[in-house]
C-alpha cells in the first residue's frame, strides 16, 4: 500500500487562541499515531481569526482519518476539525 498526503483544517475558538500551541499539540497527536507530520500554515479567515491548516503522510492502510480528528477535537480551544484534501503519495 501507499501513504496518503492529509490536510486538516483546524479552527480555534478565538482570535485569542495560541495557535502555536495548538499545533504543536496536533503534531505530537499525529506522530503518536504513527503519521508523520510535514508542515503547517495559519490561514487568515477574519476579524482576526485565522485556522491552522496541517498536512501529514498517513499510511493508507488505516484508511479513515476520524480517530485522529476527534483527539484533535478534543484539545482546548479547538472548534472544529476538517479533512479538506487526501491525496495518494507518489514518489
Amino acid at each position: 500500500m501507499a501513504n496518503v498526503v492529509v490536510k486538516l483544517k483546524i479552527m480555534p475558538d478565538s482570535p485569542e487562541t495560541d495557535l502555536g500551541k495548538i499545533a504543536d499539540e496536533v503534531k505530537a497527536l499525529i506522530e503518536a499515531n504513527g503519521d508523520h507530520f510535514h508542515s503547517k500554515e495559519e490561514q487568515p479567515i477574519a476579524f482576526g481569526l485565522s485556522a491552522i491548516l496541517i498536512v501529514f503522510l498517513a499510511d493508507e492502510k488505516k484508511g479513515d482519518t476520524e480517530p485522529l480528528e476527534k483527539k484533535i477535537a478534543e484539545i482546548d480551544h479547538v472548534q472544529s476539525v476538517e479533512v479538506i484534501d487526501v491525496r495518494r503519495a507518489f514518489g
